[in-house]
């Protein structure tokens, strides 16, 4: 019997390396390993434990979904280059999605998802209300504007994002690309480029 559609997702743009595995509705395999550092490293050997968990291979999937932020910069380039990659080279969609949409996946509306950032920040956003702003926000946890009272997500980040990106899968749209809410903290070098020969 053949299966339906198959997406993997992945998220590192907090402190953890969360993946999910979906055929249609049913879920195949799902974690969520918490870390501060080390996604990199433990990415691709997660991914590969899930897809041996639910005898899956590679090829056999449609669609890969990613959590392209806001969060943690690093966290964000490695799952948002990771994806490209992988869609890349086994020719399928990659879907970028941002973390406060798969928060809200399936709530009912008017909603406010509000998710931990680091120094006693969130990340924030309300959903079917009249904002006129429909992006993420950040603020300190106790100065958040008038708004709906704060919704608990209905399922793991990343069976929403596997979800989110079945369902996208037909109009991906663009390549994921990182979402930031503010510049980075790294400075750029002050030394003087290498010099490209010819």
């Amino acid at each position: 019997m053949a299966l339906a559609p198959v997406a993997l997702a992945f998220d590192t743009s907090a402190a953890h390396c969360a993946a999910a595995l979906l055929s249609g509705d049913r879920v195949l395999a799902e974690r969520a390993e918490p870390m501060t550092k080390g996604q990199a490293e433990r990415l691709f050997p997660l991914l590969e434990e899930l897809l041996n968990e639910a005898g899956i291979e590679w090829r056999d999937l449609s669609v890969i979904g990613v959590g392209i932020g806001p969060g943690n910069f690093t966290g964000i380039r490695i799952a948002v280059a990771a994806a490209r990659g992988l869609a890349l080279s086994l020719k399928i969609p990659a879907v970028g999605i941002g973390v406060t949409e798969a928060a809200a996946l399936d709530l009912p509306r008017p909603c406010r998802v509000v998710i931990p950032a680091r120094n006693d920040l969130v990340i924030w956003q309300d959903f079917g209300t009249d904002a006129a702003d429909d992006r993420p926000s950040q603020a300190e946890a106790a100065s958040l504007p008038p708004g709906p009272a704060p919704s608990e997500p209905l399922m793991p980040l990343a069976v929403a994002m596997a979800r989110i990106a079945l369902m996208r899968r037909g109009d991906p749209g663009p390549r994921p690309a990182p979402l930031y809410l503010r510049p980075a903290d790294a400075a750029p070098a002050r030394d003087k480029p290498p010099v490209l020969l010819p």
